[in-house]
Formats: structure tokens, sequence, C-alpha cells
């Protein structure tokens, strides 16, 4: 019996792309004669016609399904419901912007066959390529971040590294098991063990439309991403807090005693409003990180469904809806 490799697709605004992902994937899966194989597009609430053009796929080739979230939830949400739809022995996670080179399929299948691997992610070995050269504030935004989240979490994550990974069913099953709805999936990869390597590869561009992730969901992306594995921010704004105190009180006995001592006047209200300033930052810093934390914790208590499905269709159903019609 065949096993089968599934491929997990998220999708948001990728109308340009679909065409052009489907046609290059397809050719290079049809290589793979001793497995089957079937792609699963979620369409994550995009705004152009990228559910059109699956709904087109999908009526061509019996290897495709689509699922049609109600919403945009989020590509952590898409790739979830991807996973729970995916039925193959071996799953990849890729992105459909085609930045996730599909020859390196064949090498993560290679370790885990023939080296014993149970996951095989993928990294960027570059971040700057001819017609294709990330800012130098991203790309150093990028490697604090990796070195931040690294330093206060017990969970390594591997710098640069992407979501295009293929997994064994077991890797799968586990991340299913994972009914959280805060994710950051760079750290469930990694939080749920087994025995992982990456592959390295150049900065792919974009062949069509442009990248959804914008600085700021970046940054929100980043936030998600180390509160949801260290409370140690919490713990350095506590520390924070009893340095500034200590150095006030400090502060406070000098003044009192120059005051005794040498008859020195108070300094005046500028040194006061500074003070007032640098303790009252530190206060809404700590309020902040705290809110943070609180606001997930609120997010998880309601217990509602991380995604919901509008639709999911596949080949059969395209053309029965359409006889209907």
């Amino acid at each position: 019996m065949q096993e089968t490799i599934t491929l997990v697709v998220p999708c948001f605004n990728e109308e340009k792309m679909i065409p052009l992902f489907y046609q290059e994937i397809s050719e290079y899966l049809s290589q793979f004669k001793k497995y089957h194989y079937e792609i699963i597009f979620v369409n994550d609430g995009s705004k152009d016609n990228t559910w059109l053009e699956l709904r087109k796929l999908i009526n061509t080739d019996a290897h495709l399904k689509a699922i049609n979230l109600s919403r945009n939830f989020g590509k952590e949400s898409a790739m979830l419901a991807g996973l729970m739809e995916s039925s193959g022995e071996y799953v990849v996670v890729m992105d459909a912007d085609l930045q996730h080179p599909p020859h390196l399929i064949e090498e993560m299948l290679r370790l885990i066959k023939e080296e014993g691997y149970d996951s095989v992610g993928a990294y960027r070995i570059g971040r700057s390529k001819k017609g294709n050269s990330e800012s130098f504030i991203r790309v150093l935004y990028s490697k604090l971040f990796y070195r931040f989240i690294n330093k206060m979490s017990d969970v390594k994550i591997k710098e640069n590294a992407t979501d295009y990974r293929m997994m064994k069913r077991k890797v799968v099953n586990a991340l299913l098991e994972l009914q959280e709805y805060n994710r950051f999936s760079k750290g469930l990869f990694e939080w749920v063990g087994f025995k992982t390597t990456y592959v390295g590869y150049e900065n792919v561009s974009r062949k069509a439309g442009k990248s959804s992730w914008s600085f700021f969901k970046l940054f929100n992306y980043a936030i998600e991403g180390i509160t949801s594995f260290s409370i140690i921010p919490l713990k350095l704004s506590g520390l924070l807090g009893i340095c500034s105190s200590l150095i006030s009180f400090v502060y406070m006995v000098y003044i009192i005693i120059d005051r005794i001592v040498n008859g020195t006047d108070v300094s005046g209200w500028a040194t006061i409003v500074s003070l007032i300033l640098f303790l009252g930052g530190i206060t809404l810093i700590s309020l902040g990180l705290l809110g943070e934390y609180i606001g997930r914790i609120y997010n998880e208590v309601k217990h509602r469904p991380i995604y919901i499905v509008d639709e999911i269709i596949k080949k059969k159903e395209v053309e029965n809806s359409e006889k209907t019609n």
C-alpha cells in the first residue's frame, strides 16, 4: 500500500500565486511514484479571489482539497485546520508563495526515511539575494527576536526557522493534542520534542503578489511567541521595579543627609519631574506586560473555537454542486 504525503498550504490573499504554486508543486510531486499525495489548501478569509481560484483547481485534480474558513483567523489557525484534515503518514506545512522551495521535500523525506528523524524543518541561510534584499531593520529585528526568545525560554528555536517542515504522523498527532487558543507554531514544533533536524535554503523572492506580513504583524507575532513560552518578562518587570525603588530610596536618603549636614536646598522641579516620568514609564511598561499575559489568559478561558470552517470541498463535491446548479 502506498504511503501518503500531505501538503498543508495556508492561503491569505494569494489569488495570483495559487495557479503558479499548483503548477510547480503538482509537477514536482508527480515524480514521487512510490507515494500518493494530497494537497490541502486552507483559505484563511482572503479578501481577493483566492477561494474562487481554489474552486477552479479542485475541479481539475482529485489530489486536492480546499478548506474555506469563515473569516481571517490567522496563519496559525489555518495551519491547525489543515493539520486536522490531513491523513498522510508524512505531512508538510508550506506557504503558497513559493518562497518555500518544493525541492526540499525530497531531502526532508530522505532524512526521515533514511536518517530516522521524526521532523525536518527548514531555515533560511541567506536573507538577502539579488533582487530580493530585505531591509536592514527587518533583518536586525529578526536576529534580536531569536536571540531574545532563546535567552528567555526553555524551548530553543532555530534562528531563521520557518513554518516549512515535514513531520511524521505521530508528530502531527502530538501537535493536534495542543488545543491552546494562542498558538505560536515555531515554539510548538520544538515543544512537542521528537527527533528533529533542519535543512537550509537561500531566501527566495515571490513570483507574484506581495507579502501580507507588515512590520506591525511581525512585531505582534514576536510578542505572541515570547509570551507563549516564557514568563521571564514578568519577572524582569518585577526586578526592574525593585531596582528603581532601591535607587529612589538611596537617592532620598542622600538628599536628607545632604540637607541636614550641608544645608543644601532640595533639587528643583526638573529633578522631581524626571524621576516621576522615569518611574511612571517603568510602571506603564510593567502594566503593559501584565496586560499581555492577562489578555492571553482571557482568550484561553473563553474556550472559543480556534477557527470556524465555512466549507470543505474535493473534486467530486465540486462536480456535484455544479450539476445541482
